[in-house]
């Protein structure tokens, strides 16, 4: 019987030797994988710089294509379903960590300009497995939230959600998590544009960690010198080249690592295997996961001492042990033509729910948003009353 073939993506993490028994794999940088090379393929596991479409795929004998992200948009997925080639994603793969990556972005900037998280409000624009935990995270942060999501408004009605103008008009932080389309119904191709920024409050800032197209780049770079206080992004039109001028003016630029924690990318490549075994019927692996995954390097228990410090410092040390964001943004700002090395070789960044947090000299309400972001608290019996 004729072996396996597989193409993948040589960044993707914790694949290498697992399914080497069942198949013939070769390892490709993802920008450089070719038809040729795919052309007696039967399956492809990707990431998001490999163009699956016909140019990549026609004449081949690719039967499946798995995708170890959320996003799809590299994936022509029309032709894939006429040519008879089954593709997959991986939604919610790396959600908690682009919670993670949006919460340390927000009490960074909080702290540093010494505002409070009551006085604020967190617009979310797109409220699918990423922006829901988002907006979990902001309201654990005590912060007002506004959400807004037509494909779900128009399945749902329109209880929890508000229209965009509403959204843009009320929020002074607005956050994207939206798939990338150019057709349909509510495309999101430039969505925030130059009128999208000019309902915005003046002073907000604006967060993208969706797709860099999502934003008009030279629309944002007007709405930095004229209207926002800043902003934050992790996707950029014309990856892995950020506009220069645009990366200088961030808050928090970063390479398209959000979702990059460790733990995100263990259930990528988890939801990846898991499809490859059962669509060719491997049943030793049909329920894999990665044994281990690296520690972090910091540790993963630590106390927080929040005798003399305002709630949003207790948050802001806290969160940033876990995630110092900053060093991401000061990496890529340093020299932005490491983009793509910045991005496959990056650091471990483990999530929040593999940090225990012992607690001194921090009211009840602190350790209750710190729990509900996810941390695990010790010793929540030393706990200073509200």
């Amino acid at each position: 019987m004729k072996r396996l073939k597989i193409i993948a993506d040589d960044k993707i993490p914790f694949l290498k030797g697992v399914l080497e028994p069942y198949a013939d794999i070769i390892y490709l940088p993802g920008a450089k994988t070719t038809a040729e090379d795919v052309r007696n393929a039967d399956a492809i596991f990707t990431r998001t710089r490999t163009k699956c479409d016909e140019a990549l795929l026609k004449g081949s004998t690719v039967r499946l294509i798995a995708t170890a992200t959320i996003g799809f948009d590299h994936i022509d997925t029309a032709y894939c379903e006429a040519a008879g080639i089954r593709w997959i994603n991986a939604p919610g793969c790396n959600s908690q960590s682009v919670q993670q990556y949006i919460t340390a972005a927000i009490a960074t900037w909080v702290y540093q300009q010494n505002l409070k998280f009551s006085d604020l409000t967190v617009g979310v624009i797109g409220v699918g497995n990423v922006g829901s935990k988002v907006a979990k995270a902001a309201e654990a942060l005590g912060m007002g939230v506004l959400l807004n999501d037509p494909p779900r408004a128009d399945k749902e009605g329109d209880k929890l959600f508000v229209p965009l103008d509403t959204l843009l008009a009320g929020s002074d932080i607005v956050t994207c998590h939206t798939p990338l389309s150019k057709e349909g119904v509510y495309p999101t191709y430039h969505l925030a544009s130059d009128t999208f920024f000019g309902k915005m409050k003046d002073g907000a800032v604006f967060i993208n960690t969706s797709r860099g197209p999502v934003t008009d780049t030279k629309a944002l770079k007007q709405a930095v010198k004229n209207k926002l206080s800043s902003c934050i992004l992790d996707v950029w039109e014309g990856e892995p080249n950020p506009d220069p001028e645009l990366l200088n003016e961030t808050f928090i630029g970063t390479p398209h690592i959000a979702g990059y924690s460790s733990d995100g990318k263990a259930n990528g490549t988890a939801m990846c295997v898991q499809e490859f075994c059962c669509f060719f019927g491997i049943d030793a692996l049909k329920n894999w996961y990665p044994e281990s995954i690296p520690h972090p390097p910091m540790p993963t228990t630590f106390s927080v001492d929040g005798n003399g410090k305002s709630n949003e410092q207790i948050l802001y040390e806290a969160i940033t042990h876990t995630y110092p964001i900053r060093e991401d943004s000061d990496r890529l700002k340093q020299n932005p033509a490491a983009f793509e090395e910045l991005r496959g070789g990056y650091r471990i960044r483990r999530e929040f729910k593999n940090f225990t947090i012992k607690p001194e000299n921090v009211n009840r309400e602190v350790s209750e948003s710190l729990r509900r972001i996810g941390f695990k608290i010790e010793n929540a019996g030393n706990l200073n009353a509200i």
